[in-house]
């Protein structure tokens, strides 16, 4: 299934930058870590995901997960391409 209302989803910024790709944060450095190994992203490469990521939740079907106390989760598998590299990512 598509993710529901998906032509109103936000991928914040500041989460993929001061989280899912700096190597320096508690937590998400070991996604940064994943994540320049795997395709070459980096601090830098922040808008470039944010723009793929929001592709993803256009184009490809959500499963939903588990719900909290903000709402239902969702989860997007899609493969990314870029250069020479390839990878599943997985969005929740």
């Amino acid at each position: 299934m598509k993710l529901p209302n998906r032509e109103c989803a936000i991928v914040e910024i500041d989460k993929i930058a001061h989280y899912c790709l700096n190597p320096e944060h508690p937590e998400g450095k070991h996604k940064a870590r994943v994540f320049k190994s795997a395709l070459d992203l980096n601090l830098d490469d922040a808008e470039e995901l944010q723009a793929i990521l929001l592709q993803a939740v256009a184009n490809y079907d959500a499963i939903p997960g588990k719900r909290n106390l903000y709402g239902q989760k969702y989860i997007i598998d899609f493969p990314l391409n870029r250069s020479d590299k390839q990878a599943i990512i997985q969005s929740i």
